[in-house]
């Protein structure tokens, strides 16, 4: 006996299963992700392009200010004005110096400065330092440091023999023996140019003794045709 009180289902109707996400609304949720790994991606791959240029630059900078430090303190780039350094150094040849640890000693062609008459440094060849005593006999143009003579294979007269020039201007000549004598004060050197006899220098009341705040640098070597200087 069939119960009426039941509720049938007709054959024909089915029972809608619960609400999901339509397949559309899934491909648009996939595509929002990805362009948001896009976007994380690009972000990235910018900042690690601004921070290699930015890297570039720093290496610049340094360099450059290596550069700067190295031609203005530690080496210079110098040319030769004259003939007074023939035949060891002639006119427009270009030289490197430094003053980097440098402390003068006899021989060193250095590149000083002198304000009273020359506008330009001048190079010369260190004789004496502080303390030494410089003779120089004009009759057969030997120079003597401290009573020894200084051995002088560099040297250079155009005439053959030693002039005088100006050197009579200077009290500590004497005229009558042709002698030059003189002591090289604290932090102070004697120069003299090769070519003996074309070369304003510490023989001349014009110049006189370079002080070691002047020197600008010793000449280590000339470019072309390149040489090293000890």
């Amino acid at each position: 006996m069939e119960d009426k009180n039941l509720n049938s289902i007709p054959e024909d109707e089915t029972v809608e299963p619960n609400e999901t996400v339509e397949p559309d609304e899934a491909v648009e949720s996939d595509e929002a992700v990805e362009s948001d790994k896009q976007d994380t991606s690009d972000t990235e791959n910018s900042k690690k392009r601004l921070l290699s240029v930015m890297e570039y630059i720093e290496i610049f900078a340094v360099a450059m200010l290596f550069v700067l430090f190295v031609f203005n303190f530690a080496f210079r780039l110098c040319v030769v004005d004259g003939d007074s350094m023939n035949n060891t150094l002639q006119n427009q040849e270009k030289v490197i110096t430094t003053n980097l640890f440098y402390s003068p000693k006899g021989g060193d062609i250095v590149v000083f400065y002198e304000n009273t008459v020359h506008e330009k440094p001048l190079v010369k060849r260190v004789i004496a330092i502080e303390g030494q005593t410089v003779k120089i006999d004009f009759n057969t143009g030997k120079v003597y440091i401290d009573g020894k003579e200084l051995p002088e294979n560099y040297i250079y007269l155009s005439t053959g023999r030693f002039e005088y020039g100006t050197i009579y201007q200077n009290p500590n000549f004497d005229r009558e023996t042709k002698i030059f004598k003189v002591t090289v004060p604290v932090d102070c050197v004697f120069v003299m140019g090769d070519n003996r006899n074309s070369s304003d220098d510490s023989r001349n009341t014009s110049i006189g003794f370079v002080s070691e705040q002047q020197i600008m640098g010793k000449v280590i070597c000339r470019i072309s045709p390149f040489t090293t200087f000890n």
